[in-house]
């Protein structure tokens, strides 16, 4: 029977160790950027939405067609406190990853769009964009007859009617 002992100094085994953590943690974070590639982010991390390039190229990136016609513009006053009434907007907004209130009390801008391309084959579906200082903060999917509203992610299928709150 053969018993090799080895003696490591604690400091060099707890270097060892942390290198052992920095390198995991590399490869998480790399794996998680690697998976989210060519995701298009629909929330208010999007930054530069004051062009209309930049808002129409956003909206072709999350697969819509956006019709040739400029889109209808307005400003808008977020109000101070969102009472219940917004409630399903908001969550609307939540599921994207919008926190439409950080910005109770701001002027916003709205940006209506033509979309030509919804799976249902509707003609009066818009697309809806909501900009505070350049910033994407909120955005939706509705007909304009307000049968549905529907997050901005294109539809496998057609989507189930939702309660529409006009913004």
């Amino acid at each position: 029977m053969l018993i090799v002992t080895a003696r490591i100094p604690r400091r060099r085994l707890m270097a060892g160790g942390i290198s052992a953590l920095c390198c995991c943690l590399v490869l998480v974070v790399a794996l998680v950027l690697s998976l989210n590639q060519g995701a298009v982010p629909a929330s208010s991390t999007i930054h530069q939405m004051d062009e209309n390039e930049n808002r129409v190229a956003y909206l072709q990136q999350l697969g819509w067609t956006v019709g040739d016609a400029e889109p209808v513009t307005q400003e808008l006053l977020i109000p101070e406190t969102l009472d219940e009434s917004y409630e399903s907007y908001l969550a609307l907004l939540r599921e994207q990853g919008f926190a439409l209130e950080q910005y109770c009390g701001e002027h916003v801008q709205r940006y209506v769009y033509s979309i030509t391309n919804h799976p249902s084959g509707r003609s009066d579906v818009q697309a809806v964009l909501l900009v505070c200082d350049g910033t994407l903060i909120g955005g939706h999917v509705q007909a304009q007859d307000g049968s549905f509203v529907s997050t901005l992610t294109f539809p496998s299928s057609t989507p189930s009617p939702a309660p529409s709150t006009r913004v």
